[in-house]
């Protein structure tokens, strides 16, 4: 009885194809550990550096009659544009600033 010819092995296009897929997944391996390094390390600074938000009076005294319908921030001021189409600054200290009558339509 004869012996079974023993494997010779990959073709040399498959060899080739082998190892161009071996050194692809390697590529991608290293570019997601950089990714996630970079994250890691820089991601921590920008949120220290970013302002945390808006600092809002203690207090704010709308005048008689006046209900808010919406509110904004800048910096040093807030306004209160209210349902009776009145727009309220107000200082960061809750004081009344300026008051601006919007012209109906």
């Amino acid at each position: 009885m004869e012996q079974a010819p023993a494997p010779e092995g990959l073709p040399p296009s498959l060899r080739f194809l082998k190892g161009l897929v071996t050194v692809l997944t390697l590529t991608m391996i290293v570019g997601v550990i950089t990714v996630v390094g970079v994250l890691v390390t820089r991601m921590p600074q920008s949120f220290a550096s970013a302002p945390v938000g808006p600092t809002l009076p203690a207090a704010i005294v709308l005048p008689e009659g006046a209900r808010a319908q919406a509110v904004t921030f800048g910096a040093g001021w807030v306004a209160v544009v209210t349902q009776n189409d009145r727009i309220l600054i107000y200082s960061t200290a809750g004081a009344l600033r300026q008051e601006v009558t919007l012209l109906p339509q």
